[in-house]
């Protein structure tokens, strides 16, 4: 573990300890194919793969094998907290759609999904909560027909 020194401008020099960042690639891949499904993970890193060589093993690495790896939430909050920051930050849709069917593989259903969408037009507008509830809608249908 490395030790660093932070000096805060106009204060005496502190030491702040630093942990290690856990990064487990292998985990990483694992779980990125059990919430999305392994033929979805291949087509879209296959994809990615193309047009930015390594970016996608990044990806995988450092948010499947590591954020994702962290304590203190379960795979279906962080699927909350992935469709509340998704619909805010808007235009995203593949990326919102996928995770609409990733908190269905998670545990949540229809119902809470949907909900979180109503839940957030106070917080992001209700442009923006539309746009989600329509994307989910697409989604929620897709799966229903496959």
């Amino acid at each position: 573990m490395s030790r660093y020194v932070v000096k805060v401008v106009g204060e005496r020099d502190t030491a702040m300890e630093l942990r290690e960042a856990r990064l487990d690639r292998v985990a990483g891949y694992r779980l990125l194919d059990a919430l999305q499904g392994e033929q979805a993970s291949e087509a879209t890193l296959a994809g990615l793969e193309r047009l930015a060589p390594g970016f996608p093993d990044w990806i995988v690495t450092s948010l499947f094998g590591g954020t994702y790896q962290r304590d203190g939430l379960s795979p279906r909050d962080r699927q909350v907290a992935n469709l509340a920051a998704l619909t805010a930050l808007g235009g995203v849709d593949p990326q919102l759609a996928g995770h609409v069917r990733t908190g269905l593989r998670v545990g949540m259903t229809e119902r809470e999904i949907i909900e979180v969408f109503v839940h957030l037009a106070p917080y992001t507008g209700l442009p923006k909560a539309l746009a989600g509830l329509r994307v989910a809608a697409a989604a929620l249908r897709e799966g229903a027909e496959a």
